[in-house]
């Protein structure tokens, strides 16, 4: 499980980064705009100069549901590639979890340099992972946020939508934070029940 506080500390920094950009802690927070403060560099595979067009083809096309998003380790600065095959919702998460990585210093486990592409890529430790998952859910779905959305009544539908995030991130980031049953017993407490 996550060390004592890492949950707190990841709310704390999705709230963070609203402040930074001057948002409204309810406000949406746009991956595209953290990976530029971040000065990383988020661009398709059809971006990628040297990739091989056979490869980029394959990328795009018969293996589009093979891969997400991948942070390529620069020497000066990251570079995350992503699936743009992807809804703009699964696109937000998977760039959100890349980020997560490098706002926690993750180091990968294993880079290797892929033979067919001469890239270098990257993997994670299981605890990274779930590290990432868990504050990548957390700077596109705060509790603040979550509150927010139950408070004001919108509807799932509209909050995914404005939001950015799929359905299913949003049913989870409600069970998680446990704002779903808090609503709920507030609900039921209403209700004299």
């Amino acid at each position: 499980m996550f060390r004592r506080g890492f949950k707190s500390w990841c709310e704390e920094a999705a709230l963070n980064a609203r402040q930074h950009q001057k948002l409204a802690i309810t406000a949406p927070l746009s991956p595209f705009v953290l990976a530029r403060e971040l000065q990383v560099a988020v661009i398709q595979p059809a971006d990628l100069k040297h990739l091989a067009e056979d490869v980029r083809r394959r990328l795009l096309g018969h293996h589009s549901d093979c891969w997400s998003a991948i942070t390529i380790p620069g020497k000066r600065r990251p570079l995350i590639v992503y699936n743009p095959s992807h809804s703009a919702a699964r696109q937000n998460s998977d760039l959100m979890h890349e980020l997560a990585h490098i706002l926690l210093g993750h180091k990968p486990t294993v880079v290797f340099i892929d033979p067919n592409t001469d890239l270098s890529l990257r993997t994670y430790d299981k605890a990274q992972e779930e590290e990432a998952n868990w504050l990548a859910g957390c700077l596109l779905l705060p509790r603040e946020v979550l509150l927010h959305i139950k408070a004001t009544h919108i509807s799932d539908e509209t909050a995914c939508r404005h939001y950015g995030v799929s359905a299913k991130m949003l049913t989870y980031r409600m069970n998680v934070s446990g704002v779903y049953i808090q609503h709920s017993r507030v609900q039921a407490w209403r209700r004299g029940g």
